[in-house]
């Protein structure tokens, strides 16, 4: 949160909240959110009374400084908790649709093929969550390269400034719907 002091016609000053947060907008198609939200529903269901039922048998053990079986289950459970926080946001936050036209331009949900500082190079431009376990590279449309590329159409040359502070040219060769 940011805080701003706004003047009141009296010559008071008070103080308002605004959020700074931006949560990001993911594009997914049907499948893909149905998906997520059944790992969702799953996680948050079945799968959390499995790790409580671990963690209580581990428990009954005995000892627990020494218990493997319990720290195991706790672990688990911390990355399932986490993998739920992150599901719900992204499922919140998350623009669902059909793919993108198949019109050439770069935009999210698009396989784009590019000469990236002369080497050729194809990813997904979107949410790593769209490709699944798919073993294409994905790049966010909110990175410096996917900033760059976004709504441009093949035969177009763009640079971007890397984090390293380097510009680098990339010329689109393609862009089709990611067809997952």
């Amino acid at each position: 949160m940011l805080r701003q002091r706004e003047a009141a016609a009296s010559g008071h000053t008070k103080e308002k909240y605004v959020s700074t947060s931006s949560a990001s907008v993911a594009w997914l198609t049907q499948e893909s959110y149905d998906r997520l939200k059944a790992e969702l529903d799953y996680l948050s269901g079945p799968g959390r009374t499995e790790i409580v039922a671990r963690i209580e048998q581990a428990r009954s053990e005995g000892d627990l400084k020494e218990n493997g079986g319990y720290h195991a289950a706790k672990e688990e459970q911390g990355k399932a908790e986490a993998r739920i926080r992150q599901l719900t946001e992204l499922l919140r936050n998350a623009h669902v649709g059909a793919a993108p036209a198949d019109d050439g331009v770069v935009e999210p949900g698009m396989v784009v093929e590019a000469k990236i500082a002369g080497d050729t190079e194809t990813f997904l431009l979107g949410s790593r969550e769209v490709a699944g376990d798919a073993t294409i590279d994905v790049y966010s449309e909110k990175s410096p390269l996917g900033a760059a590329i976004n709504g441009k159409k093949a035969g177009e040359t763009v640079a971007y400034t890397a984090p390293n502070g380097k510009e680098i040219k990339v010329e689109i060769i393609s862009a089709k719907p990611y067809a997952g």
